[in-house]
């Protein structure tokens, strides 16, 4: 069983940045993949970052290529996803996601995965 627990979201204004944090219950971390999906009000959810296990490779959507980048701590047992130049079009909630395979990468919004995040609020303003 893997707990998950977003924190870091926020309102700041277009140009501004975040970083999400997302904390794992689970002793063996480092044995998933984890990535970000987000949702905007009548919106379905869609895919944004993943991170391999030991962090070598990421994945990143087209949207937030260039401006986000995920990372993780595998100590620490978190993950992060720092998110500069921030754009009204990035309001969403922001949810956390683990999985043993990359699949979340090619499902995209269809993925389908067991454990999920509550999730973030993430509010930029114009």
């Amino acid at each position: 069983q893997v707990q998950l627990v977003e924190s870091g979201g926020g309102l700041v204004q277009a140009g501004g940045s975040l970083r999400l944090s997302c904390a794992a219950s689970v002793r063996t971390f480092s044995r998933y993949a984890m990535g970000w999906f987000r949702q905007a009000p009548g919106k379905e959810r869609e895919f944004v970052a993943a991170i391999s296990w030991s962090g070598g490779s990421t994945y990143y959507a087209d949207s937030v290529k260039g401006r986000f980048t995920i990372s993780r701590d595998n100590a620490k047992n978190t993950v992060y996803l720092q998110m500069n130049s921030l754009k009204p079009d990035d309001t969403a909630v922001y949810y956390c996601a683990a999985d043993q395979t990359l699949r979340m990468v090619w499902s995209g919004s269809n993925y389908d995965g067991h454990y999920w995040g509550q999730g973030t609020q993430v509010t930029v303003s114009s």
